[in-house]
């Protein structure tokens, strides 16, 4: 099944619990929470007190990316907070097996995101221990930007890559998703699309995941 997970980066914070109760009952599946420290990226958002507040509100499981240094240090905090996955970047580690590792430790399901910049290569040797890979499709720190087109190819690599290794993580796409764009992600092989402005501004969130999932 294709899954959708809004981010609530672009949700409106003052009445974030009225919005995830909305695309609770239209039908999203996940709710993506973006952390960013502005060192890993040039953008500074939540923490953990935030992700524990959210899981109060909402019975969907909590996507959590780490866009931060130093993931390992906070990875506890986050499990604790109510993380249902963990996601590090590739480009904040130097050895990655060691952190899925401590991830898996805590019980969450861990993932490994990579930047557009970044080959897929870098998930060799970490493939089969991997729930989610997670494709950025715009380069991060801010939402609301333009999906970069050259990702469908990546997203098409890291497919036969999953399936070669006998996988089972599903492909993440985080960054420019819309409606207009989302059938030919999934085609490419994505599994959980992730959508920020998509899904909170224009008609709202309840109509905006409603269209979201026609598609889906």
């Amino acid at each position: 099944m294709k899954k959708l997970a809004p981010s609530i980066l672009s949700a409106d914070f003052g009445r974030l619990a009225e919005q995830l109760a909305e695309i609770e009952e239209a039908g999203a599946h996940l709710v993506h929470v973006d952390v960013m420290d502005g060192h890993f990226v040039p953008n500074i958002t939540i923490g953990p007190l935030v992700v524990e507040a959210v899981k109060k509100y909402t019975n969907l499981p909590l996507d959590v990316h780490l866009m931060i240094d130093n993931p390992g240090q906070y990875v506890q905090s986050f499990a604790d907070a109510g993380a249902s996955s963990i996601t590090f970047h590739a480009e904040a580690v130097f050895d990655g097996a060691e952190l899925v590792g401590e991830i898996k430790s805590t019980g969450t399901k861990v993932g490994i995101a990579i930047n557009p910049d970044t080959s897929i290569t870098v998930l060799n040797g970490l493939i089969t221990d991997l729930d989610q890979v997670t494709i950025m499709s715009v380069h991060p720190g801010f939402g609301g930007q333009k999906f970069i087109e050259t990702s469908r190819q990546k997203i098409f690599e890291a497919r036969k890559l999953l399936e070669a290794n006998d996988s089972l993580a599903q492909i993440e796409v985080d960054g420019g998703i819309t409606t207009e764009n989302a059938a030919s992600v999934i085609e490419a092989g994505a599994d959980i699309l992730v959508a920020g402005a998509a899904v909170f501004g224009g008609a709202g969130p309840a109509a905006n995941v409603k269209s979201f999932l026609e598609i889906l």
